[in-house]
């Protein structure tokens, strides 16, 4: 949707645009601490007063910053429940480590308690899980056992990015996978 269409002075389509990149800049390149109105609005090209005017307070530069990531990349699925699953494992990888989403998820597990946050966090969560959950739905249907499927698997690429700074071989993600189907009866 273009900037007229949805009411929104071209303006301040280009300011907001503009402050978002520089603040996800920020939080990948350098964390959560050195996001700052004062660095983001040097980076962005604006004053410090520009942007707590629009966004006083760190968590919603921390916002902008998340909502510049846009959709996570995912891949059509095939109807190969195995392949499709390390597929879509290795896109995540991918953008964690393109995207550099393990500070981000470093950033969101920090402020895990700030009710935006939280809110943010669910949808991305949700958005970055629905392939898999929709792949395993299809297999096992519904409940615990999807629950805990989708958390053991999305967890094989969240954990080590966050806990140990790396990110999964593909023969983790492959045995990950196995692992599951397994236990699934798969």
């Amino acid at each position: 949707m273009t900037p007229a269409e949805t009411g929104q002075d071209a303006r301040v389509a280009r300011t907001r645009a503009d402050v978002a990149r520089a603040a996800l800049q920020v939080l990948t390149r350098e964390g959560c601490e050195a996001l700052t109105h004062a660095h983001v609005a040097e980076i962005a090209g604006y004053s410090k007063t520009t942007l707590y005017t629009h966004w006083p307070s760190r968590l919603e530069l921390i916002m902008m910053a998340l909502d510049a990531l846009g959709e996570m990349p995912h891949l059509e699925p095939t109807g190969e429940l195995r392949a499709d699953l390390i597929a879509e494992l290795t896109v995540f990888r991918r953008a964690v480590d393109e995207l550099r989403l393990d500070q981000v998820l470093a950033v969101m597990a920090q402020w895990a308690s700030a009710d935006e946050m939280a809110q943010l966090r669910d949808r991305i969560n949700t958005d970055g899980q629905a392939p898999l959950r929709a792949m395993l739905t299809r297999a096992i249907g519904g409940g615990a056992r999807l629950e805990a499927a989708v958390s053991m698997l999305t967890g094989v690429v969240a954990c080590p990015s966050l806990m140990f700074g790396t990110a999964p071989s593909d023969a983790v993600i492959e045995a990950a996978v196995d692992l599951v189907l397994a236990g699934l009866g798969h």
